[in-house]
């Protein structure tokens, strides 16, 4: 503190120390506090909070930021200001990992029959699951040689329902993510499913994948890959928290991560913005508990 000379030089010349105090409007208390070197009660506050910050951030393999780690204090029980957390960790040297620019893969097949878009940029969550899915491919460098990996995401609620990871991208690897996706939710027919242009997505085999599952295939625009945003953005989040921070040596300790970030982290424990700060777990959940209530 600025004042603390001025006090002790007031006090060793014989003067209030209280009277000096009420100058700078603090209390006696906290002069003599400080002169001993006890810190403060919000001095100690900061300290419990950074260890529960520090524990946080280290859960999420360093990839949370101040937002999600704000909201996640909150949820265990500890009440604090988000400006507070952001200085907290700027002052600790924490910082999430920020998004890259996406980068398009999609090679389209000029003969395939064209779909429309049934999703036109909706993508925000609702409380209807398993109507609304999107996929997409993605390639990693592994020392083998490339891997790609294709997704299935519930729009819903953000959960992975679906993926595979193969050596190719050849029309059988979105067909075998999209049946784990029917094996592990088995949708009503009806459900869109949504992806970009790429020859995969618009083959014969997988428009008949599709129509003997009952499934109505949606597609975007060429060369517009906002319009299949959500999918895009699940590849640049798994890559920033998990595939760009260590070489990969093979495609099976590849495949073995991927499956724990997704089934150990990315749907079970994440927190989604667009969620409201809930996993897809946890929204999934709120979901089936509102669709109980009105069905009572």
């Amino acid at each position: 503190m600025k004042m603390d000379p001025f006090i002790e030089a007031e006090e060793a010349a014989g003067h209030s120390v209280n009277h000096c105090c009420e100058l700078f409007e603090v209390s006696r208390a906290a002069y003599y506090q400080r002169r001993r070197g006890v810190p403060s009660a919000r001095e100690l506050g900061d300290a419990e909070l950074i260890e529960q910050i520090t524990t946080i951030h280290s859960e999420s393999d360093g990839t949370y930021g101040s937002p999600r780690v704000h909201k996640e204090l909150v949820k265990r029980g500890t009440p604090c200001g988000r400006r507070r957390v952001r200085r907290l960790m700027r002052g600790a040297g924490l910082e999430g990992r920020c998004k890259k620019r996406f980068r398009t893969t999609t090679v389209a097949d000029p003969a395939a029959e064209t779909a429309k878009d049934l999703i036109q940029r909706h993508f925000g969550p609702c409380d209807e699951l398993d109507r609304r899915y999107v996929g997409d491919i993605t390639y990693i460098s592994t020392w083998e040689g490339w891997a790609y990996l294709a997704t299935v995401i519930d729009l819903a609620s953000r959960r992975i329902v679906g993926w595979a990871l193969r050596e190719h991208m050849r029309t059988d690897l979105v067909e075998e993510a999209l049946k784990r996706a029917f094996s592990s939710r088995r949708p009503a027919k009806g459900l869109i499913f949504h992806s970009d242009r790429g020859c995969q997505y618009t083959s014969g085999d997988y428009a008949k994948l599709a129509r003997d599952n009952g499934v109505v295939l949606s597609v975007g625009r060429t060369g517009q890959c906002w319009d299949n945003a959500v999918a895009e953005s699940f590849f640049a989040t798994i890559k920033r928290e998990l595939i760009d921070t260590r070489a990969w040596p093979t495609r099976a300790g590849l495949r073995t991560a991927i499956f724990g970030y997704i089934e150990g982290w990315y749907n079970t424990r994440r927190l989604h913005s667009s969620l409201g700060y809930c996993s897809p777990d946890e929204y999934e959940a709120l979901i089936n508990y509102n669709a109980g209530r009105q069905a009572a």
